[in-house]
C-alpha cells in the first residue's frame, strides 16, 4: 500500500485506515451512494445541512459540563458523567465521555470527550470539500456552502483543542487501502488552521443574518470573528501561553474588537433571552444551534424536578451548588461574603432571607425555595410555590425537597436558566430553546479580559460595566479603584455568573489555571429548615461532596483515550498525563 505522510510537528500518530473503530479512520461510503450525492443538487444539499450536527450544544444531561463544575452538585453514580465527581478520570475511562455517535451516554455526557465524533465529523466536512473542487452540478450556493464546511471544520478544531492541546490536522481524505502516518501537530499550529479556514470563510459568507431570517443559524462573517475571538482568548490564556506573551493578548482583544461595532446589542431581558427560538427577535445571540419541534432539546426533562415531571439531571444530580449561588452578588454590588466566610456586613446579605436584594441574574439563573415559576404548567401541585424545606425533625418536608422524591436535586434549587416560564411542559414535548454558542455579552467579557492583560484597566472595567448594565440587571459600576488581581478576579467572576450553563466554566477555569483551586473544594448547599409551627425558616449550610485533592494541574487537558493510543502506538499523550 502506499504511505501517505503528512509532516508536522510534535508527536507522531500512526494509523491503518482499515482499522474499524478508530476515531480517525477511513470509512468510505459505498461507491454508488457516494456517486449519487454529488451527482445530485438535493442530495448534496442535504450532507451538506447534516455537517451541522458536528456542533456538539449544551442541552445535554451533563448541565452544559456544569456537572463536571462547581456550578452544579454532581452526585451520579455512573455512565461516564460520575468520573468528574472527585475527578477520577483518565486514559482508560475518559471514552465513556464520547464513545460514539448516536450513544446515549455519550450524547448525555456531552461528547465532552469529544476526539471520536470530531474526526469523524471532519471526514465528512474534507469529503464535501474535495467533491466540491470537482463536481459539475450546478449549485447555486456553492461558495456559501464551501465557506460554512470551513467554518465547521475550523470549530471543531477549536472544540479537540481546548480539550486536549495541540492534535493531528486532517485536511484531506484517505481511502480503503491508504496507509498513512499523522503527526499531532502543535496547539500553535492547530491555532494557525483554524485562523487559515476562518480566513477563507469569511469573503463568501455574509456578515450576519437577522434573527428573524431563514437563515439564521448558518455560519456567517460574525460567527467567524466570535470563533476567532474565543480562539484567541484561550491561546493567550496561562494555560496556552505559560510564557504571558503580550502579542497573544493582543490579538485576542483585536479580534473581539472586530465584533463592538457589528450592531449587535444586549437584550434587555436576561432571562427571556434564554427563552428564545430561533426566529425570535433579539439582538444578542451572535451564532447558535436551533431547534425545532421535529428535532427537539431535552433540557427541561432532563434538569428541571419532579413538580414537572423533569429528572432533576437524572437521578437529582444537577442541582446549582450554593458555590455559585454565594458567588451571586447583592443588588449593591457588594459580594455577600467576606473571603473568609463571614457576611459582609456592607451587603445587606441576611443568611435566612438568601435570594433577596440579589444581582437579578441569581433569579432568572436557578429556581429556589419560595420561588414561582410557570405555575400554569405544574396545575396538579399543591403550591404554585416552590417547597424544597424541611421540618426541624426532619419528619415532614415539601413538595419539592430532596426527601419526597429522588429526581428533585439535594441542593434544593433547580435549574432555571432555558427553562419555558410560560406553557406546558412534559418530557415528552421536545423544546426548542436555541442554544447560544457565542453572543454579545461573551464578545464583551474577552475584551475585557485581553485588554486587563495588556494593561488597560479602564477599558477592562468598562467592557465588565457594560454587561453588568443590561437593562433588568443595572448592577453598579465596577469601582474604579478595583485594579490589578483583584480587579482580574472580578473578570473571572462576571463571566461565571454571566455564562453559568453555557459550556464556559468547564474550560475557563483550566485555562486561567485556576482549577486546582475550584475543583480542589468541597460543594455544598444550603438546607432549608422550617419550624412548621410558625413558618420561620432559616437556611444551613451542608457539605455534599469533598473534592479537597483530587485534581491535579495536568488534568486541565483531557488525556487521549488507551484504547486510542493501543490501535496508534506513536500516539503520545496529552502533556504531563502518564502514557
Amino acid at each position: 500500500m502506499k504511505a501517505i505522510k503528512i509532516l508536522a510537528a510534535a508527536a507522531v500518530v500512526i494509523f491503518s485506515v482499515s482499522c474499524k473503530n478508530n476515531a480517525l479512520d477511513i470509512l468510505p461510503q459505498d461507491r454508488l451512494a457516494d456517486e449519487a450525492i454529488w451527482n445530485d443538487q438535493k442530495l448534496i444539499e442535504a450532507y451538506h445541512n447534516e455537517l451541522y450536527n458536528s456542533q456538539v450544544h449544551g442541552f445535554n444531561v451533563s448541565g452544559a459540563y456544569g456537572k463536571y463544575t462547581d456550578e452544579l452538585y454532581n452526585s451520579l453514580a455512573c455512565c461516564g458523567g460520575d468520573l468528574f465527581k472527585l475527578n477520577t478520570y483518565n486514559s482508560d475511562n475518559v471514552g465513556q465521555l464520547g464513545a460514539t455517535i448516536g450513544d446515549f451516554w455519550a450524547e448525555s455526557n456531552g461528547y465532552l470527550y469529544n476526539w471520536n465524533i470530531a474526526y469523524q465529523y471532519m471526514r465528512k466536512i474534507n469529503v464535501f470539500l474535495e467533491n466540491m473542487n470537482t463536481t459539475t452540478v450546478n449549485l447555486p450556493n456553492k461558495a456559501r456552502m464551501v465557506a460554512e464546511a470551513k467554518f465547521l471544520r475550523a470549530f471543531l478544531y477549536f472544540n479537540l483543542i481546548e480539550r486536549f492541546g495541540g492534535v493531528p490536522i486532517v485536511d484531506k481524505v484517505y481511502q480503503l487501502g491508504d496507509e498513512a502516518t499523522f503527526k499531532r501537530n502543535t496547539f500553535e499550529e492547530c491555532v494557525a488552521f483554524i485562523e487559515k479556514d476562518i480566513t477563507e470563510a469569511l469573503p463568501d459568507l455574509p456578515d450576519r443574518y437577522l434573527s428573524t431570517d431563514p437563515n439564521y443559524g448558518r455560519a456567517t462573517g460574525d460567527a467567524c470573528k466570535a470563533l476567532l475571538s474565543r480562539t484567541y482568548l484561550y491561546a493567550a490564556s496561562p494555560l496556552f501561553n505559560p510564557a504571558k506573551d503580550l502579542q497573544k493578548w493582543q490579538k485576542a482583544a483585536d479580534a473581539a474588537e472586530a465584533l463592538l461595532s457589528s450592531g449587535y446589542e444586549l437584550y434587555p431581558d436576561y432571562q427571556a433571552l434564554f427563552e428564545m427560538k430561533q426566529g425570535d427577535v433579539q439582538n444578542e445571540v451572535i451564532y447558535s444551534r436551533g431547534f425545532s419541534s421535529s428535532n427537539g432539546h431535552g433540557w427541561t426533562a432532563d434538569h428541571l424536578n419532579r413538580r414537572f415531571g423533569g429528572y432533576g439531571g437524572w437521578w437529582g444530580s444537577s442541582g446549582p451548588s450554593g458555590n455559585l449561588t454565594d458567588a451571586y452578588e447583592m443588588a449593591n454590588g457588594q459580594p455577600p461574603y467576606l473571603p473568609d466566610g463571614t457576611v459582609n456586613p456592607l451587603s445587606g446579605y441576611d443568611p435566612n432571607n438568601p435570594w433577596a436584594n440579589r444581582d437579578p441574574r441569581l433569579e432568572a439563573t436557578i429556581i429556589h425555595d419560595g420561588s414561582v415559576f410557570n405555575p400554569g404548567a405544574t396545575p396538579s401541585a399543591p403550591t404554585t410555590t416552590f417547597e424544597m424545606w424541611v421540618s426541624e425533625d426532619g419528619t415532614t418536608y415539601g413538595y419539592d425537597s430532596w426527601k419526597t422524591n429522588g429526581d428533585n436535586p439535594r441542593t434544593n434549587t433547580v435549574i432555571k436558566k432555558f427553562m419555558p416560564s410560560e406553557g406546558p411542559i412534559n418530557g415528552s414535548t421536545p423544546r426548542e430553546e436555541q442554544f447560544p454558542f457565542f453572543r454579545l455579552a461573551e464578545i464583551y467579557l474577552n475584551y475585557a479580559e485581553a485588554k486587563f492583560e495588556l494593561g488597560d484597566e479602564a477599558t477592562a472595567r468598562e467592557y465588565v460595566n457594560k454587561v453588568r448594565h443590561r437593562p433588568g440587571v443595572n448592577l453598579p459600576d465596577l469601582p474604579a479603584t478595583l485594579t490589578g488581581e483583584a480587579l482580574r478576579e472580578r473578570i473571572y467572576h462576571e463571566r461565571r455568573i454571566e455564562l453559568a450553563f453555557e459550556a464556559h466554566r468547564f474550560f475557563d477555569v483550566r485555562r486561567w489555571g485556576i482549577a486546582t483551586e475550584t475543583e480542589n473544594t468541597i460543594i455544598y448547599a444550603y438546607d432549608v429548615i422550617k419550624d412548621v409551627a410558625t413558618g420561620t425558616k432559616r437556611y444551613k449550610r451542608v457539605n455534599l461532596l469533598d473534592k479537597t485533592g483530587t485534581f491535579q494541574a495536568y488534568q486541565s487537558l483531557l488525556p487521549i483515550a488507551r484504547d486510542e493510543l493501543n490501535r496508534n502506538p506513536e500516539l503520545t499523550q496529552t502533556k504531563d498525563w502518564p502514557q
